[in-house]
């Protein structure tokens, strides 16, 4: 599961409820508005410092930012292939 995407899935899906635009989101939270189209992406890697900030902006909890969906849970039941493995050991190097 790639957790960069999963947040930034969440993210955007709360933001949306929310009904704010990415330019809001960014007047209110200090973030970049390139910031918060690259969280939700998955190009940005967040600290558990921003997500917090991020989860206070929103008025949610920051578990409702890491929580897996129903894509996550999709990924998980699939077998890992050769190159996902590799992937994930070269990440941690």
């Amino acid at each position: 599961m790639d957790m960069r995407k999963l947040v930034g899935r969440n993210f955007a899906k709360l933001r949306k409820q929310k009904r704010f635009t990415q330019e809001k989101f960014a007047e209110m939270s200090g973030f970049t508005q390139q910031y918060i189209s690259d969280l939700e992406r998955g190009r940005r890697n967040p600290t558990v410092v921003t997500i917090f900030e991020l989860a206070s902006t929103l008025g949610v909890s920051h578990v409702d930012l890491v929580i897996p969906d129903e894509e996550a849970r999709s990924d998980r039941s699939k077998p890992p292939s050769g190159n996902d493995r590799v992937a994930s050991h070269s990440k941690s190097s």
